[in-house]
C-alpha cells in the first residue's frame, strides 16, 4: 500500500476508535445523568432568589426582539424578576424604539441605551453593574423562553455549589429550510448528549449564551477576568459564554444543564451566515480549550476524553480525508476504506440517535456529514490559523422588518394595547403562545 493510502487508512481508523469510544460513553452518561434533588416547595415569594434577566441587543430585528421580550414578560416566576435590555449602539434604534415603548411601562423592565457599539460582553457587564439580583440570567435578543424557564433554572441554582446552569436550546425557525432543520438536530445532540453527559459530573464546558443563569456572588468575583480577557495581546470580543463557564469551573463551582428549561432561538437559514457563525465558534473553542486543559486533572477522566475527542477527532478526520483526496488526484485510487468507514459511522450514529430521541427525523442528520467533511473541517483549519481575528461576523445592519414576500412591515404594528403589567395575548405571535403553553412541542413536534 502506498504512503498516502496508509496514512488515510490509519488516521480514519484512529478517528473511528476515538470517536466511537467517547461518543458511546457520552450517550451512556447522558442517559443516566443524575438529577439534583432540589426542593420546589418555595411557596413564599420571599424564599425565591431575585433574578435579573440581561438581554444585550445590537441591530436586532424588531419583531424578533418583541417576541423575546414578550417571553420574558410572560415568565411564571414567584420571586422578584427584573429585566435589563441593553441596546448596544444599534444602527436601527429608531426601528426598535416602538418595541422599547411597548414595554417601557412594565414595572420590571429597564432599558439601557449605550451611545456606541461596545460589544456583547461590555453590554452584559453594563447591566450586571446596574442590577442587584441574586441570580443573573443572560438571554440573547433572538431567543424566546418557555414560561417556566426562570423557575426551573432558579430551582437548580438553590445548590450553592452551582455557579451556572443552562437550558435546552431549540431552533425557533426549525421549519424554515433544510439547514434550520439540521441545526435544530445539531442543537439536540449538543444539549442532550454532550451537555447532558458533562452535567453528569457537574462540569458543562459551555453554558450556551442564549439561555444561561449565573450566581451573582461568583459572577462579581470573576467579572474583571471576564471583562479583560485577551488573546495574543488583543481584547477577546466573542466566546463570552464558553469563557465565563470555564471561569466558573476554575473557581471550583459546578455548571449544570436542565433539559426541561426550553429556550427557542433563531438560527441561520442559509449556509453563509451559518459558516460565519461556526467560524466564530471554532475560534472561541480553540482559544478557551487551553484554559480548559488546566481543569481536566481535577475532573472526571471522561471529561478529559471528551475534550480530547472533540479537538483531536476533527484533526484525524481532516488528515484522513485530505490524504484520501490527494491519493485519488495523484494516483486515481479511490480511498474506499476511508469512505466506507465514514458512511458506516454516519449510519450507526444517526440510527442510534433516532432510537434515543424516538424521532425518525434524525436519520436525515446524515446530510450533516457532507457539511462537516467538505465545509466545517476546512473552516476549522482556517479558524486555527486565524485565531487572532476577533471579527464578530454574524449580524448585519437591519433597520426594517422584512416579512413573507419581502415587503417591509411597519414596526408600529408590534406595539401592544397595554404596556403595563400584562401584554395582550393577541399581540403575541402563535409560536410564542405555543412556547409559553407547551414547551415540549419545541422538542418533539415537527411543526
Amino acid at each position: 500500500m502506498d504512503l498516502l493510502g496508509t496514512v488515510s487508512t490509519v488516521t480514519i481508523s484512529c478517528y473511528a476508535l476515538l470517536s466511537t469510544t467517547y461518543k458511546s460513553m457520552q450517550a451512556a452518561y447522558a442517559g443516566t445523568a443524575s438529577v439534583s434533588l432540589v426542593s420546589d416547595n418555595l411557596a413564599s415569594p420571599d424564599l425565591w432568589p431575585s433574578v435579573d434577566v440581561i438581554i444585550p441587543c445590537y441591530n436586532e430585528d424588531p419583531r424578533t426582539l418583541f417576541e423575546c421580550l414578550t417571553s420574558i414578560a410572560n415568565q411564571d416566576y414567584a420571586g422578584r424578576l427584573q429585566v435589563y435590555v441593553v441596546d448596544d449602539g444599534s444602527g436601527n434604534r429608531d426601528a426598535v424604539a416602538p418595541v422599547h415603548q411597548s414595554f417601557a411601562g412594565h414595572p420590571n423592565f429597564n432599558f439601557i441605551l449605550l451611545p456606541k457599539n461596545a460589544g456583547k460582553r461590555k453590554a452584559q457587564i453594563a447591566a450586571i453593574r446596574r442590577s442587584s439580583g441574586d441570580l443573573v440570567l443572560n438571554v440573547d435578543s433572538d431567543t424566546m423562553l418557555a414560561s417556566d424557564v426562570v423557575t426551573k433554572l432558579a430551582l437548580k441554582m438553590q445548590d450553592p455549589g452551582i455557579g451556572a446552569a443552562m437550558g435546552q436550546l431549540t431552533a425557533s425557525n426549525r421549519s424554515d429550510t433544510w439547514l434550520t432543520r439540521l441545526i435544530d438536530m445539531e442543537y439536540w445532540l449538543a444539549c442532550n448528549e454532550e451537555r447532558a453527559a458533562q452535567a453528569r459530573f457537574g462540569a458543562v464546558m459551555c453554558c450556551c449564551g442564549p439561555c444561561a443563569m449565573y450566581r451573582r456572588s461568583a459572577l462579581l468575583l470573576l467579572l474583571d477576568q471576564y471583562e479583560t480577557q485577551t488573546f495574543r495581546g488583543k481584547p477577546s470580543d466573542f466566546g463570552e459564554d464558553r469563557h465565563l463557564t470555564i471561569l466558573m469551573l476554575k473557581a471550583g463551582l459546578r455548571t449544570e444543564y436542565i433539559p426541561d428549561a426550553i429556550a427557542a432561538t433563531v438560527v441561520p437559514d442559509s449556509l453563509g451566515p451559518y459558516l460565519r457563525q461556526q467560524l466564530r465558534w471554532a475560534r472561541s473553542t480553540f482559544r478557551d480549550t487551553w484554559l480548559a486543559l488546566n481543569l481536566l486533572p481535577g475532573l472526571n477522566r471522561f471529561l478529559t476524553l471528551d475534550v480530547v475527542g472533540q479537538n483531536l477527532g476533527p484533526l484525524l478526520l481532516a488528515v484522513s480525508v485530505l490524504t484520501g483526496l490527494v491519493q485519488f488526484a495523484l494516483m486515481g485510487t479511490v480511498p474506499w476504506w476511508t469512505i466506507l468507514m465514514i458512511v458506516f459511522m454516519t449510519i450507526v450514529r444517526c440510527s442510534v440517535v433516532a432510537l434515543r430521541a424516538r424521532q425518525l427525523r434524525f436519520i436525515g442528520f446524515a446530510v450533516h456529514t457532507f457539511i462537516n467533511v467538505f465545509l466545517l473541517l476546512p473552516l476549522k483549519a482556517y479558524a486555527l490559523c486565524t485565531l487572532s481575528n476577533s471579527d464578530w461576523l454574524s449580524r448585519s445592519f437591519a433597520a426594517t422588518v422584512a416579512v413573507n414576500d419581502g415587503k417591509q412591515a411597519p414596526v408600529q404594528n408590534l406595539t401592544t394595547e397595554s404596556s403595563t403589567t400584562k401584554l395582550s395575548e393577541d399581540a403575541v405571535p402563535n409560536r410564542m403562545r405555543h412556547l409559553a403553553r407547551d414547551c415540549s412541542v419545541l422538542v418533539t413536534s415537527d411543526e
